[in-house]
């Protein structure tokens, strides 16, 4: 059997399955990425080496000024990532990973010409989160990321320190087949057309001034 032929496709308006459900009568298999856990961190870390690469333009004249840095992507890169199950907490594990974030600098040189440059920043993660029990499709681990730094100097050649405010939410994830109850296909209103309004104001004036 499969969930279509176990579809009710019968009930009556506002009912599924006999029971009252506000207009709900159908249930639709849905392909969606499942969340089992997160959690977020946000701190402030000093003390950052930047190494500068892609230098646009490139020869800059040394030395260079840090204006700022920030994150280029939300999507951080795992690597050494290490799950370890909690024999006192079920379906808890503590989950390690080093979490690389690309980050674009900008800076002046010496002359006060304006760059920018490519780098990148790791961050060790170490936290207890949920993790599902084994099955055929695995979970997996993703890092939302961003990474601003509004402080930095420069300490070497293309190098800087700098000071990073950065946020991580690291996620348990698969993907997943849910089935869910539905209103039915949604309805999608015409687009409104962007116009300027030029004549508004003078189409609103009255054709003969009031008595």
């Amino acid at each position: 059997m499969s969930f279509f032929t176990n579809n009710n496709r019968d009930c009556g308006p506002g009912r599924i399955s006999g029971n009252p459900m506000n207009g709900l009568c159908e249930k639709v298999c849905v392909q969606a990425k499942r969340v089992f856990d997160a959690c977020i961190k946000q701190t402030q870390e000093e003390g950052i080496t930047l190494v500068l690469t892609n230098l646009v333009p490139p020869a800059p004249t040394y030395p260079l000024t840090f204006v700022s840095a920030r994150s280029t992507s939300t999507q951080g890169t795992i690597s050494n990532l290490q799950v370890d199950r909690l024999p006192d907490r079920p379906h808890f594990a503590r989950v390690r990973a080093t979490i690389t974030i690309p980050m674009e600098v900008l800076y002046t040189d010496a002359n006060g010409v304006e760059g920018k440059a490519d780098s990148s920043v790791s961050f060790d993660e170490d936290v207890i989160l949920y993790i599902p029990d084994p099955s055929i499709i695995p979970y997996g681990v993703e890092a939302v990321v961003s990474v601003a730094s509004p402080e930095g100097v420069y300490t070497a050649t293309d190098t800087f320190t700098v000071t990073c405010c950065f946020t991580i939410i690291l996620k348990i994830v698969m993907e997943v087949e849910l089935l869910v109850p539905t209103y039915g296909y949604a309805t999608i209103p015409q687009c409104q057309e962007y116009t300027q309004e030029v004549c508004s104001g003078f189409f609103d004036l009255p054709v003969f001034p009031n008595s």
